[in-house]
């Protein structure tokens, strides 16, 4: 699957909820709102990367892991979009100039 396939997923997902949104609060989260679930999301992580390391117990950890990756790749991708921000071309640009100054750290 193509990023901009994924990209396109996250969105039709965020749409859904934006109409539960409605439904149940009579308006979508802004995006400050999304960002503090992000949040939550990335301490969920935390905890199952310890379960996944062997230093907290979680049943079916590696599933649950899968799963919160996701969830977390999905509120960037929602983020992203709703800020305005073209994510691939961030990503790509970011790791090119990454490669480049850690490689030149490495030459020195």
């Amino acid at each position: 699957m193509k990023f901009s396939d994924l990209e396109k997923s996250a969105l039709q997902l965020n749409d859904l909820y934006e109409q539960l949104e409605i439904k149940r609060w009579g308006r979508i989260w802004t995006t400050t709102e999304l960002a503090l679930g992000f949040v939550g999301d990335v301490g969920d992580l935390a905890k199952l990367i310890q379960a996944n390391a062997g230093i907290r117990d979680i049943d079916d950890c590696k599933a649950k892991l899968g799963h919160e990756l996701s969830d977390c790749l999905w509120s960037i991708m929602v983020l992203a979009n709703k800020c305005g921000i073209d994510l691939e071309a961030a990503f790509v640009k970011n790791t090119e100039e990454l490669v480049e100054y850690v490689s030149g750290e490495l030459r020195t």
